[in-house]
């Protein structure tokens, strides 16, 4: 009598059953691994682009202080004239290109401001570009009291990339969109203190 010699055989019959049941396993987890890393790549570009708005839109704000600190000290400088209102002149500047040969006192104070809004710091084939995007600038007197002591107000406004809440300022309003939420605004109230007699 034959033994038969199930229990090898049936090992290895089970071991490729097994086998042939796992084909395209591998492949569905390197599938799966592709779909999680391309997952990935895609919030990292998106997080790079809202980085490099949030780094421009800093870079907009500290050129706009700049601008505000130029003309604050312009100011500061000569503050009979701006006591006289010779600063306010209820005119947005940064809009036209001024010419400033000529031009003294704060009339060149207020041309060369006009003219560093408009960007003519840096220029490209005939393209003023060395600014910030749609600057711009506006002088009030807010208050002049009894005392002699002045308060001017200097205010930039520009164009953001990403609509937020509307500034309260009102230098630059109705120019940036429909509804106002992508225009900024920084501003400085200058003090001149009345030091006469």
């Amino acid at each position: 009598m034959v033994e038969p010699a199930p229990a090898r055989g049936n090992a290895e019959m089970n071991s490729v059953s097994l086998r042939a049941g796992q084909y395209g396993f591998t492949l569905v987890e390197v599938l799966v691994t592709l779909l999680v890393l391309a997952i990935g790549l895609l919030g990292l570009a998106g997080m790079n682009a809202r980085m490099l708005n949030s780094q421009f839109e800093a870079y907009q704000r500290a050129q706009a202080m700049m601008l505000v600190e130029d003309m604050a000290s312009r100011i500061r400088s000569n503050p009979q004239a701006a006591r006289n209102g010779d600063y306010d002149t209820d005119t947005v500047h940064g809009l036209n290109n001024q010419n400033c040969s000529g031009a003294y006192g704060v009339s060149i104070d207020l041309c060369e401001w006009n003219q560093a809004l408009r960007g003519a710091s840096v220029e490209a084939s005939g393209q003023q570009l060395g600014s910030i995007m749609g600057a711009r600038g506006c002088i009030d007197n807010v208050s002049i009291a009894a005392t002699g002591q002045a308060v001017i107000r200097v205010t930039v406004a520009w164009q953001g990339l990403t609509p937020t809440v509307i500034p309260p300022l009102s230098c630059g309003a109705n120019a940036y969109g429909a509804d106002d939420r992508l225009r900024r605004a920084v501003s400085v109230d200058v003090v001149l203190a009345y030091l006469g007699v």
